[in-house]
């Protein structure tokens, strides 16, 4: 927080409100929170008109954190289009013979987001199918789909464990990440846990107590402790929690893809006396099996209502125009297409297209503009229902269930250590639809939402 403390101080320093215009409970919102109105952009427009009703500080380049994922997304389906999927092939440079292999099986990625553990069992099931048995080879994981520097998990906020800091891959399997479950025994007095994620050789540790508290954050009363193989878990789980589905991306994309190989293909019946190691397909391979991704309007859905951020990555790298695709072409390809539809790109800075980012930098105006193009392209039904619905799904969920935008809102939201965002569109009570941003960068902007809430209250009511 120390580090964004001058970049607070240079924009309350540098750029003037331009209105003020702000709804009364809006204003007093912010009032008790301690933010200035030099901290917030706002932009209220129909979606048919050609000038908001309401903007303040519309054009300053603010940090958006997840809503640059409108930005994303939005590029993927137009210049990809709605139906477009990713593959990931597994191949070999000799015939097979009585169900043996005798030389390399080569595993070739092409960035899909959604490489499920379901999807990755398929793939093995179809060279089971097939009739192969016996690897003797290696594993060839072939990556060459993306050309990215050295991901550090830990570089963002030193929590490495965290799957939103898992880092994009051409070869990105269960979003390197695994799952285990954590059960409440009252009458033991025990934390349960259990690996839902196949993994041979991994060890748990389970130091976990329980505790009368509330269930609350119980995330942060958890301390894990990785060592090789094992897993370590100390600190209290509250009993009031139930139970509860605990995400983690503990181990390196190698480490993840060898150790699901070599369990699905032992529960399959197969066998592998090789090891895993990063290299190209021979242009002589032939294609065994081939798994295809959903569709990416289905990908864009689970992206923007849960605010997945490496599956967002994986979009933004594949909408660069050469391969292997690198994240500045991509960011050109992007900052291209904006400027063809018109929208102002003055300000904008694109990172890595997730919102993940202290770097990444976008004007309301910039955002409003994308989604009135957004409003009238081809699309448009595909972006919009991948938005949050307002107190229905999501990461609204839980949020402004008993506010007039209740199920009359899709929106995308964004949360980071000193920003609160929100961007999307917001149906009033005539039936009129409403381009709603809020972008607010402050030390205090964590108590932001109830300022944001009551300008979706107010646009909703109107």
């Amino acid at each position: 927080m120390k580090l964004l403390l001058p970049f607070f101080a240079l924009l309350l320093a540098t750029f003037p409100v331009l209105a003020e215009e702000l709804p009364t409970a809006m204003r007093a919102a912010l009032r008790d929170a301690g933010i200035p109105l030099q901290s917030v952009s706002v932009v209220v427009q129909a979606v048919d008109a050609p000038q908001p009703v309401l903007a303040l500080n519309p054009a300053l380049a603010m940090n958006p954190a997840s809503t640059m994922k409108l930005v994303t997304t939005y590029a993927g389906l137009e210049l990809l289009g709605p139906a477009f999927t990713w593959t990931t092939e597994a191949l070999t440079d000799i015939p097979i013979r009585n169900g043996r292999l005798a030389g390399n099986l080569y595993l070739r990625g092409s960035g899909d987001p959604k490489l499920s553990l379901e999807a990755f069992w398929l793939l093995l099931r179809q060279l089971r199918a097939r009739g192969l048995t016996e690897i003797a080879g290696d594993l060839i994981v072939d990556r060459s789909a993306f050309a990215l520097p050295v991901h550090d998990p830990a570089a963002f906020d030193n929590e490495p464990l965290r799957p939103y800091n898992a880092g994009p891959d051409a070869l990105l399997l269960n979003l390197n990440s695994i799952h285990l479950t954590l059960q409440t025994n009252s009458e033991a007095r025990r934390v349960t846990l259990i690996n839902e994620t196949p993994g041979d050789g991994v060890r748990l540790i389970n130091r976990l107590r329980l505790s009368e508290e509330a269930c609350g954050d119980w995330r942060e009363k958890l301390a894990i402790a990785v060592s090789g193989d094992t897993l370590t878990l100390t600190g209290v789980f509250p009993a009031g929690c139930g139970e509860k589905a605990l995400n983690l991306s503990p181990w390196a994309p190698d480490v993840q893809v060898e150790r699901l190989f070599r369990t699905l293909w032992h529960e399959m019946g197969g066998t592998w006396r090789g090891r895993l190691r990063t290299g190209l397909t021979p242009a002589s391979a032939q294609r065994l099996a081939v798994e295809e991704s959903p569709p990416l309007a289905d990908v864009v859905r689970d992206v923007n209502k849960y605010s997945n951020n490496v599956m967002a990555r994986q979009i933004f790298l594949t909408l660069a125009s050469e391969r292997p695709a690198t994240p500045a072409a991509a960011r050109q390809r992007v900052g291209n297409w904006l400027a063809d539809k018109g929208v102002d790109t003055s300000g904008l800075i694109l990172d890595n297209g997730s919102g993940l980012s202290r770097s990444e930098r976008v004007s309301a105006t910039t955002l409003a503009q994308l989604l009135q193009a957004a409003w009238q392209s081809p699309v448009m039904p595909e972006l919009m229902a991948s938005l949050p619905l307002a107190g229905v799904d999501g990461t609204l969920k839980r949020r402004l269930g008993d506010s007039p935008a209740a199920g009359r809102a899709h929106l995308k939201t964004g949360y980071l250590d000193g920003v609160r965002a929100i961007a999307g569109y917001v149906l009033d009570r005539s039936g009129r639809r409403w381009i709603t941003v809020c972008l607010i960068n402050d030390p205090q902007a964590r108590q932001g939402k109830p300022a944001i809430d009551a300008l979706l209250g107010w646009v909703a009511a109107q």
